[in-house]
């Protein structure tokens, strides 16, 4: 109900997000110089990642070169930190840009970072329309932030 609710509510959730300071809160793992990374809220799978720019911009093309880059940066560290932490096969790494392409959220731009498992096809989102997420955010949000941390230090 709170998603329902909050999503007819005017203002972008992203740009809320990234302005507040309660980053555990948020699910805010990492913040970069243009672009931060979160967890999904509303997983498609465990460990389903968002990376998205400050700015309040709808396309690829409208991004500044710094922002390209660093999203794309960060897309790649969290998919590490997935890796140490989650020990995915692969990942669908994508952004929807547009309604159109399926964008839940069409004026804020997010690249998705959703991690894979062999054989992990699940029957329930088509048959119920339920998603099953093995974790709870907050346990996965402390151990993926652990890593981002060593990351950083280790970049130091």
């Amino acid at each position: 109900m709170e998603y329902i609710l909050k999503s007819s509510q005017p203002g972008c959730f992203l740009c809320d997000i990234l302005q507040a300071e309660a980053d555990r809160e948020n699910l805010v793992l990492r913040r970069g110089e243009h672009c931060a990374v979160l967890m999904n809220r509303y997983p498609y799978n465990n460990g389903h990642l968002l990376v998205t720019p400050y700015r309040h911009v709808d396309a690829l093309d409208v991004m500044q070169a710094g922002e390209q880059q660093e999203m794309l940066g960060l897309a790649g560290q969290a998919c590490a930190w997935l890796r140490q932490v989650m020990r995915p096969d692969g990942f669908n790494i994508g952004i929807n840009q547009g309604a159109a392409a399926g964008a839940g959220l069409k004026e804020h731009i997010h690249l998705h970072i959703v991690p894979r498992w062999n054989g992990d096809t699940n029957f329930m989102p088509v048959l119920a329309e339920v998603k099953i997420i093995p974790q709870a955010l907050d346990e996965l949000w402390a151990l993926l932030h652990t890593a981002a941390a060593r990351s950083a230090e280790a970049a130091v």
